[in-house]
């Protein structure tokens, strides 16, 4: 994977309206086959059967160096239709914006006590921090801005990598899924959530800059896949922010799919006013907007995430 090359193309005219529907193609039967934005039949996901009990968790990092890819958005509402289809849910915040806290209708700067004291102190116990979430099923890890004193704090701690793990360990048990907002960085923090997490997706915004720094995150799973946690798994590339009504998403996702194969989910997330929107109001989309295409989308998602 490290060695994904940058895609290279030329500036071409979008087309109109009546050329961006969803395509329509023909199997070997001859009946009609509905292709999605990948470039691949479009498959039924079928309604995961609910779960008698929970735990262990399932461990999986959002994660991207590049910041405006929806991470937060994906991390919040993917957690949010989790928690629909009767999965227990934690969503940690290890960005020390805050931004999946305020998403969450959780104000970073009045709060006394976050991720950082989980990690820095040895008296704080981590179901101190915890805080529950207008979703049902899902629960918080809140952080702010005094997340970013970790980074230059643990570099002398023994061990640093793996304290994030430490913290979580004791409650992986209580959850079926626990989902790590990264930072949008490469540095100690996302070091930290890849060597705590069983797998990794990758938002990936549909634009071409979006794919130059695909090699360097490859490059950093495969140190720490060497070094860390040798179970690290990708568990997919998420293709966000798309347009179909542009020819530069399009080649975007082809070039992205013949890189990464499978490995890119069915479910691709449409550029939307509704996602601003649920930030404001403190909430995911599921709930905001329900009956909406990027609600939806979310809800495959996560079967398509409990399917693999």
């Amino acid at each position: 994977m490290s060695t994904f090359e940058p895609l290279t193309m030329t500036a071409t005219k979008s087309p109109g309206a009546d050329e961006v529907d969803q395509v329509n193609g023909a199997d070997t039967n001859g009946t009609q086959a509905r292709v999605g934005p990948t470039g691949r039949p479009l498959r039924e996901i079928p309604t995961p059967p609910p779960v008698k009990e929970h735990g262990p968790a399932r461990v999986l990092a959002m994660c991207n160096q590049k910041g405006g890819v929806g991470k937060t958005t994906s991390t919040i509402n993917l957690g949010a239709s989790l928690a629909e289809y009767g999965r227990k849910v934690l969503l940690v915040d290890f960005d020390p914006q805050g931004a999946l806290s305020v998403g969450l209708g959780v104000q970073p700067h009045e709060l006394d006590r976050t991720i950082y004291n989980a990690i820095m102190e040895q008296s704080c116990d981590v179901r101190d921090v915890l805080r529950p979430t207008g979703i049902e099923g899902c629960d918080l890890l809140p952080s702010n801005i005094d997340l970013s004193a970790a980074e230059v704090q643990l570099v002398a701690e023994v061990g640093r990598e793996h304290s994030l793990l430490r913290v979580l360990k004791p409650v992986l048990g209580d959850y079926d899924y626990v989902l790590i907002d990264c930072q949008p960085s490469l540095g100690l923090l996302t070091v930290n959530a890849l060597t705590a997490a069983h797998g990794i997706i990758i938002p990936l915004e549909c634009e071409f800059f979006s794919l130059r720094g695909v090699a360097l995150l490859m490059d950093t799973i495969d140190k720490v896949r060497e070094r860390l946690n040798p179970d690290l798994e990708i568990t997919g590339i998420l293709a966000t922010m798309f347009d179909p009504r542009t020819l530069h998403s399009k080649e975007v996702m082809a070039r992205v799919v013949e890189a990464f194969g499978d490995k890119v989910f069915d479910t691709v997330i449409n550029r939307t006013v509704r996602f601003p929107e649920t930030t404001v109001a403190g909430e995911p989309i599921t709930s905001w907007a329900p009956k909406s295409a990027g609600a939806e989308a979310y809800r495959q998602l996560a079967r398509e995430v409990i399917l693999r």
